[in-house]
């Protein structure tokens, strides 16, 4: 009973940690590490800030998705051919 309990919740954390982020919450991230740099609201410079952010964000999904995967490297499959071993004697 006990173990069961403990996979179940072991699991339920592990999916409560893939949830993403709403664009609203996004923006609400973004606009505080602005004011974190020290920028004003309503500034070019906290405008010039959040632009900044998107433009990385986009890029590194872009990398991301132009990466080459380690999983779709050629894959070179063989069969070993065995051979009797010749007696002395």
């Amino acid at each position: 009973m006990k173990k069961s309990v403990l996979i179940i919740l072991g699991l339920a954390g592990l999916l409560a940690g893939c949830q993403t982020m709403t664009p609203e919450q996004r923006r609400a991230a973004d606009e505080q590490t602005c004011r974190s740099y020290g920028f004003k609201q309503k500034s070019d410079a906290f405008s010039n800030c959040l632009l900044q952010l998107d433009l990385d964000r986009r890029a590194d999904r872009r990398a991301w998705q132009n990466r080459p995967d380690f999983y779709d490297m050629p894959m070179v499959i063989y069969q070993p051919v065995y051979r009797p071993v010749p007696s002395t004697g």
